[in-house]
């Protein structure tokens, strides 16, 4: 009776994690016995197997050689070529406006003015109907974000 109140003790020092190496030996070597208290018989199969799983060993191989990691320096190479690349294919100089007279007969450079104002003006289009969808939207979240 003296030992059970004592076990109750430990296992309550136990479970606070209050409890010293020596006693948590001493909680396993009582519950790895075949005469434990009935009203203490639930822990028995706790500490068995914290015993039995003290005896699991880990068996695979670890490996010890770091892996390479190509992806990283394939990623470095690919820029370095895409730099050098870039560098490459540069313009001499960008063409002055002179220049393009001489490239070009007045024909195309006025069909290309005109391409440029229909596409300006179609862009005003487009950009006046997002005012109005930005409007929209202003008075959508004035609606969900009632306070």
């Amino acid at each position: 009776m003296e030992s059970d109140r004592k076990i109750e003790e430990l296992l309550e020092k136990y479970f606070e994690a209050t409890a010293t190496v020596a006693e948590e030996e001493t909680l396993r070597t009582y519950f790895s016995q075949e005469s434990v208290a009935t009203h203490l018989v639930q822990y028995a199969p706790m500490f068995q197997y914290f015993a039995s799983a003290k005896e699991e060993r880990f068996t695979k191989q670890v490996p010890l050689k770091p892996r390479r990691n190509y992806f990283k320096w394939a990623s470095i190479a690919a820029a370095a070529v895409l730099l050098v690349g870039l560098y490459m294919n540069r313009p001499e100089a960008d063409p002055t406006p002179d220049d393009l007279i001489t490239m070009y007969t007045p024909e195309e450079i006025e069909s290309a003015q005109q391409a440029l104002a229909m596409l300006g003006m179609n862009l005003n289009k487009g950009t006046a109907q997002l005012s109005h969808l930005g409007e929209f939207e202003k008075t959508t979240n004035k609606f969900l974000t009632k306070e």
